[in-house]
């Protein structure tokens, strides 16, 4: 091959050096948009076929094993009625041997939907069960200035009682109870403690604002309180399992009861489940059929429609709370 002299240059060789070349990554590689378009399209046609595509038939449950022996997973869950499961947790512990004076449990499973995209604020509430199934009384302090207020508070077994010095140890910890209670005098003092307390500060609402410091002690020392978990779930104890059968269910409807005054009664049952178990037991799925108070409801309704509105304005102050 002959080989141009040193020092030639070939016609239009020297332009071309001397202007760097730039190239698009379009013109390097001329096939990468349509690849990526065809890419594109793969996936989109991809999806098209996942939503086109039934979704698996999945078989029905049975009702009920005809055996000792079954998968749980194809048959529906049993459900009983109070009565029953109450005497099956009873049985569970004389087979097992377990502790007699188990607490009994219950997990209460809630519809929390209101119209549109509004629902009912996870809320916490405390009730007098007809039943005491434990001797612990709550630690209930008392807001007064007033020395005679404050004797009759000590009195009645109030825990801590004091003024608005009590304000900078609460914030700092150095004071807690399980309730906080009130007289109406006190109140504009101690507005610095509520975001402090919270659902706890002292309100009409919760009866723990006002001036019969007796029954307000009286309340709160005994009373049971329960809290809503996880946006929609209540997991709380009730009773203990050597109690009377109808002390057992006198307890857990009275809760029952209570809960579902947080939801206006012209919507659906705020309680969807309810399981009951000891501490030792599995749970037992329950029949809400006469556990709810909502026939009593519906006749209210439809006797007194016009009362209807006054009987819900408490019903949805509770709600906000």
């Amino acid at each position: 091959a002959l080989a141009p002299r040193c020092g030639w240059v070939l016609p239009g060789l020297e332009q071309r050096l001397a202007v760097p070349a730039v190239v698009s990554p379009a013109t390097a590689r001329p096939y990468a948009a349509a690849a990526k378009t065809a890419k594109k399209d793969a996936k989109r046609t991809r999806q098209e076929k996942v939503k086109d595509k039934p979704p698996p038939r999945r078989r029905p449950l049975m009702t009920k094993p005809v055996d000792d022996v079954y998968l749980t997973w194809l048959y529906r869950r049993p459900s009983y009625e109070l009565e029953q499961a109450v005497g099956m947790l009873k049985k569970f512990q004389e087979l097992d041997f377990t502790y007699p004076k188990q607490f009994v449990y219950i997990n209460v499973f809630l519809d929390m939907a209101l119209q549109k995209k509004k629902k009912v604020d996870p809320f916490s509430s405390s009730v007098t069960l007809p039943h005491r199934f434990t001797d612990e009384v709550n630690k209930v302090l008392v807001f007064t200035e007033n020395e005679q207020e404050a004797e009759v508070a000590r009195e009645h077994g109030a825990a801590i009682v004091g003024g608005v010095e009590l304000i900078k140890w609460i914030l700092e910890d150095e004071i807690q109870a399980d309730f906080y209670v009130a007289v109406p005098a006190i109140i504009p003092k101690l507005i610095p403690l509520r975001n402090k307390l919270k659902r706890k500060y002292p309100s009409t609402r919760r009866n723990s604002l006002g001036s019969d410091i007796p029954k307000m002690l009286q309340f709160f020392r005994e009373c049971h309180e329960y809290t809503v978990e996880d946006e929609n779930i209540i997991k709380t104890r009730i009773a203990r399992l050597d109690m009377p059968t109808e002390h057992i269910i006198a307890n857990l409807k009275t809760i029952i009861h209570d809960i579902c005054t947080f939801k206006p009664s012209n919507y659906d049952p705020i309680v969807r489940r309810l399981v009951i178990r000891s501490a030792t037991s599995e749970g037992l799925l329950l029949n809400l059929d006469g556990i709810l108070p909502q026939v009593q409801k519906v006749e209210e309704n439809e006797e007194e429609p016009a009362a209807d509105e006054d009987q819900q304005k408490p019903v949805q102050e509770s709600v906000s709370t």
